[in-house]
C-alpha cells in the first residue's frame, strides 16, 4: 500500500474507532448534489493518474482522485471516449471542470448519450475501495465477463460515497465514432415524444436527443434535436430518412458540438435558476412516458426518459406523485438558493424491502457509519 493509500486506510481506521463522520470529496464539483455535507473532510485528489491504459482492449484503469478532463484528454488522444458522456461540473467558484473520475463513479450521473449508449455503471468492470474498516478491497477485474456472484463494482455506482472511499477504478471505453450529425425539428412536446418512440424502432443510428422550449428566440419555438452517431454510410442515410418522415434542418457539427456539450454540463440558459427559490428537479420516468400535466417549462433527455424543470418545493408531493404515476421517480438535483428551504428527502424514499437492503449492506461495508453520513438518505 502507497503512502497516499496508508493516509488515507489510518485516517478511516481512526474515524471509524472514534465514530467521526468522514466526507469525501474529490474535485467538489457535485457538493451541491444529495442531502448534506457532514463529517471531516477526507481529500482524495492524491489519489491522482491513470495506471493502466490498453487501447487495442478498451480498458483503462485509473486511480479515483484523478481529475475527469485528464483522463478524457488520454483517451482523445487515442481516439477513444467514455460513451455514457459523464458531466463535467466545476466546484463553485471554479474557472472550469474539476469533476474527478471518483466522483463520477460515486455518483453515476450520465450525460446525453446514455439512453442509447448505457450509463455509468454498464462501464464499470472493477474497483477497488476502502471500507469502513480501513481495508482495501478489490472487485471485479478489468474485462467483461470477470463476475461470479454480486457485482460489487456497479453497485459502488451512485451509492455516494456511502460504501467505501473508492481508490481506483477500470472502465471500458469506446472508439469515437466516425461520423455524427444533429438534426432540428420544430415540434410541439407531444409530437417530438411521438417521433423519437417511432425512431426509436427504427434501424437508426440515434445516439442523444433534446426537447425545449427555446425561450431565447422570437416565438418562444419548441424544438427537438435529434444526435446520429455511427459509421459514415448509416448516419448519411439516417439523415435523409428521417428529414423525409419529418421537414427538418440538419445543424453544423461546429455549432451543434458546443450546444451538446453545454447540455452534458447544464450550462444550457434552460439551466440557469428562473428564481433564488426555484429548485432543479430531475423526473426519471420511461421513454413512453406521455407528456406530463405540470405547469412548468421542460427540458426532455434521453428520448423522454429524462425531465427536468425548475420548481418550488413546496412542489415535491405533486412531482412525486406525477412521476410515480408514469412509473419513475422525482429528485431534487439542486436545491434552491435561497437558504434551506428544500424537501426533507431529496431522493425518492426507499420503500420496503429496499430500505432494508440498502441499511444491511451500509452495515456491511461500513459498520460505523462514518461514510458520507446522510448524503443518500438521512437514515444512513
Amino acid at each position: 500500500m502507497d503512502s497516499s493509500l496508508q493516509h488515507l486506510s489510518d485516517r478511516v481506521r481512526d474515524a471509524a474507532a472514534r465514530g467521526t463522520p468522514l466526507r469525501i470529496r474529490g474535485g467538489g464539483s457535485k457538493d451541491f448534489y444529495g442531502q448534506s455535507l457532514q463529517g471531516d473532510l477526507l481529500d482524495v485528489t492524491s489519489l491522482n493518474g491513470i495506471t493502466c491504459y490498453e487501447p487495442s482492449e478498451l480498458v483503462v484503469t485509473v486511480r479515483a482522485g484523478t481529475p475527469l478532463a485528464d483522463l478524457e484528454a488520454a483517451l482523445a488522444e487515442r481516439g477513444q471516449c467514455l460513451a455514457f458522456e459523464p458531466p463535467r461540473f466545476a466546484r463553485t467558484g471554479a474557472p472550469q471542470s474539476t469533476g474527478t473520475c471518483g466522483g463520477m463513479v460515486a455518483t453515476g450521473l450520465s450525460g446525453p448519450a446514455r439512453a442509447n449508449a448505457g450509463a455509468v455503471r454498464d462501464f464499470v468492470l472493477g474497483v477497488t475501495l476502502l471500507n469502513g474498516r480501513g481495508e482495501l478491497l478489490t472487485f471485479g477485474g478489468q474485462v467483461m465477463k470477470n463476475v461470479a456472484g454480486y457485482d460489487v463494482s456497479r453497485l459502488m455506482v451512485g451509492a455516494m460515497g456511502t460504501l467505501g472511499l473508492l481508490t481506483e477504478i477500470s472502465l471500458k471505453v469506446l472508439p469515437v465514432a466516425p461520423a455524427e450529425a444533429t438534426l432540428v425539428y420544430q415540434l410541439d412536446q407531444a409530437s417530438a415524444l411521438a417521433q423519437l418512440h417511432r425512431w426509436g424502432g427504427q434501424p437508426l443510428p440515434l445516439n442523444a436527443s433534446c426537447w425545449v422550449r427555446d425561450a431565447t428566440s422570437a416565438g418562444n419555438p419548441e424544438l427537438l434535436f435529434v444526435r446520429l452517431r455511427g459509421a459514415v454510410a448509416a448516419v448519411e442515410a439516417a439523415c435523409a430518412r428521417m428529414t423525409r418522415d419529418v421537414p427538418g434542418t440538419r445543424m453544423d457539427n461546429a455549432v451543434a458540438g458546443p450546444d451538446w456539450t453545454a447540455c452534458r454540463d447544464q450550462t444550457l440558459p434552460f439551466f440557469s435558476p428562473p428564481a433564488p427559490e426555484m429548485g432543479l428537479w430531475r423526473l426519471s420516468v420511461p421513454q413512453t412516458a406521455p407528456v406530463l400535466d405540470l405547469p412548468y417549462a421542460q427540458f426532455i433527455e434521453w428520448h423522454g426518459g429524462q425531465r427536468w424543470l425548475w420548481a418550488l418545493p413546496q412542489a415535491q408531493e405533486e412531482l412525486r406523485r406525477i412521476a410515480a404515476a408514469a412509473g419513475g421517480n422525482a429528485t431534487l438535483f439542486i436545491a434552491p438558493e435561497a437558504g434551506n428551504t428544500g424537501p426533507k428527502s431529496r431522493f425518492n424514499p426507499l420503500k420496503p424491502p429496499l430500505d432494508r437492503i440498502h441499511q444491511r449492506l451500509k452495515a456491511e461495508f461500513d459498520p460505523a457509519g462514518i461514510f458520507n453520513r446522510g448524503r443518500l438518505y438521512s437514515d444512513f
